[in-house]
């Protein structure tokens, strides 16, 4: 332990050996896990009473009590994990979380806009990720690290493009209405998040354009009280921020906004359904 240890240099990767096997026993672990077969507790009964016994055990709707160990109220009693497991189909169920029909007032284009900042949203993920791995001198040489920045500055400018044209259309349409409040306040907070990450995100490209933007910047930061909490000339803090923090609070309000949207559904339009009869009334008429 007291000599230095050796290390593997394989492209990127630099991995000191005894790193390497503590990896690879717990890869190991988990094959053996997945392949090897389950202990099973040895039957008490001969074959023939067990069987009798499966056939006389009535189905879990009939007697929940029996599978449960509880007291037959139907959540599972003693059992937590069939409790758990009818809460989450009650608050939960597939039906909502993954629909096979739409109203019709669905087919707009303003939750295209949604679906497209979701998109650009997965190409700024993993370009981000390319770009991690592989530094600020890949991106600024080479050729292939600059093909890959751009894409991932591309990626921001639609992903704020469709969130804002979503944004505008739920505001006109008034998407907080009918309980989905939350749903309207999450969105209002992944773009506010954004904005942040991208302005750390310009901090991080380490060139001419980000030393500009943070010393224009630093003022401002530090007469809002921030700058005792961020120093925006620190490229460590900022790079860290944008890559990890940052992206972690979007993806996981995107994903509970897309959560709210599958249990509570679209907004109504404003006037649905007096307006649509109306409309489908005077083309009777005119045909």
């Amino acid at each position: 332990m007291d000599a230095p240890a050796s290390y593997v240099h394989f492209w990127f990767i630099l991995i000191s050996v005894p790193n390497l096997l503590i990896i690879g026993g717990l890869i190991l672990l988990f094959v053996i896990a997945l392949f090897a077969p389950f202990p099973r507790h040895k039957a008490s009964k001969p074959a023939e009473a067990a069987a009798t016994d499966v056939q006389a055990i009535p189905p879990p709707s009939q007697a929940p009590e029996a599978a449960g160990g509880g007291d037959g109220d139907g959540d599972g009693g003693g059992n937590w994990t069939r409790s758990m497991q009818h809460a989450v189909s009650r608050r939960w169920p597939w039906h909502q979380l993954l629909p096979d029909k739409q109203p019709r007032f669905v087919a707009s284009w303003v939750y295209m806009f949604g679906v497209g900042a979701i998109a650009a949203l997965v190409w700024i993920v993993i370009s981000g990720m390319v770009l991690v791995i592989f530094g600020p001198t890949w991106w600024h040489v080479s050729s292939a690290g600059k093909f890959m920045n751009s894409i991932h500055f591309w990626s921001v400018q639609l992903f704020f493009g469709f969130t804002v044209m979503h944004l505008w259309g739920q505001y006109f349409m008034a998407g907080w209405r009918h309980g989905r409040a939350m749903t309207w306040i999450l969105g209002v907070a992944i773009f506010a998040i954004s904005i942040v990450a991208a302005f750390t995100g310009y901090l991080s490209q380490q060139n001419l354009d980000a030393q500009w933007i943070a010393l224009n910047a630093k003022d401002a930061i530090n007469g809002t009280g921030l700058g005792a909490f961020f120093n925006i000339l620190d490229y460590g803090q900022m790079f860290g921020i944008h890559v990890i923090l940052l992206p972690l609070g979007v993806i996981t309000l995107v994903a509970i906004h897309i959560l709210l949207v599958r249990l509570r559904g679209v907004v109504l339009p404003i006037g649905w359904p007096d307006r649509f009869k109306r409309n489908a009334q005077s083309g009777e008429r005119e045909s």
